[in-house]
């Protein structure tokens, strides 16, 4: 079910950036506060570390979110992947969790070239290690 939530331009702009400029390590995007449209909420600089990323992912607000994941392969060969985070808390509120649950396909839709997708309730689901886990199983 959609919930008619738009997607601000400003999002496909900074999606963009990421995914062709590498001006940007990440992307945070939440509703507006009249929760009509899909808006950019943080850009994480380059330098940005993973746990820099966490730490802007709220405890107990539901939030969208882009990275790009870098790794390495068993045979040492350096990888990168953009990945789609759902981030909704077991703390955030019902009405929340659906609005952003119903709204997330307008987003996901929009943003081409998306590698892996992450759905995370707790920070233990988003740990690096569980992603890396995720993304490095496709093996491109």
């Amino acid at each position: 079910m959609a919930s008619g939530v738009g997607v601000n331009p400003e999002c496909l702009e900074a999606y963009q950036e990421l995914k062709l400029g590498r001006k940007t390590k990440y992307i945070i995007f939440t509703l507006s506060k009249d929760n009509t449209e899909i808006v950019v909420e943080k850009r994480g600089a380059v330098g940005s570390s993973y746990d820099d990323f966490l730490g802007d992912l709220p405890e107990a607000e539901c939030r969208w979110a882009v990275y790009d994941f870098d790794f390495e392969t068993g045979d040492g060969g350096k990888r990168n992947k953009i990945t789609f985070y759902s981030w909704s808390p077991d703390d955030s509120k019902i009405k929340q969790k659906m609005l952003f649950a119903s709204s997330k396909d307008a987003l996901r839709r929009s943003l081409v070239g998306i590698a892996a997708e992450i759905q995370g309730t707790d920070f233990s689901e988003v740990a690096h290690e569980s992603v890396l886990d995720k993304v490095s199983r496709g093996g491109h």
